[in-house]
């Protein structure tokens, strides 16, 4: 009986000794992780017309600001966060008259939505709805295979491409629209 205890205590410690020690490596991975993609942002976004800077709420977000080459957008508001799940997840939120366009303040939601899940399967970004109800396009990265640095260029290349399609949502943003086909 006393050889169980001991036994189970040990186990017990171990398992306690080890979290620790893989939380702290995870910690460290991500914070690598956040290092290398600033670093990139900071080469890559002037050309594409974006200054990403540290995210003071969330420290684990990049956050810029594009405003050129777009006709139908304001702008877009691109965030990038690193998640402790070994991901790297793109938001951008489309800026149009003065703010985010939010599924509960346009005139025809039924049609953006139908819209933005039509686009979801077309289009290179998927589009979403987050919890406050603002519509955003975006893409996600496991790191599995480690820092994926050509593939986030294209995905920061690709992101001017989606404010054609703020213009394919502005009748059901502005004025209530037949549903899209």
């Amino acid at each position: 009986m006393r050889r169980i205890s001991m036994a189970v205590l040990f186990t017990l410690a171990m398992t306690f000794a080890v979290a620790p020690a893989q939380a702290q490596q995870e910690e460290a991975a991500r914070i690598r992780t956040r290092e290398q993609l600033g670093q990139l942002l900071d080469k890559v976004g002037p050309s594409l017309h974006i200054t990403f800077r540290q995210s003071e709420k969330q420290p684990f977000n990049f956050v810029g600001l594009l405003k050129e080459g777009l006709t139908h957008a304001e702008s877009l508001e691109v965030v990038i966060g690193v998640t402790p799940n070994q991901t790297i997840g793109f938001r951008i939120f489309p800026r149009y008259k003065n703010g985010y366009i939010n599924i509960d303040n346009v005139k025809n939601a039924p049609a953006l939505m139908r819209l933005l899940l039509k686009l979801s399967d077309s289009a290179f970004l998927f589009w979403g709805v987050d919890p406050s109800g603002d519509i955003f396009t975006g893409y996600t990265f496991t790191l599995e295979s480690g820092f994926p640095e050509e593939s986030i260029k294209i995905v920061l290349k690709s992101i001017v491409n989606s404010d054609k399609f703020i213009g394919e949502m502005k009748p059901m943003i502005d004025a209530a629209a037949p549903l899209p086909k």
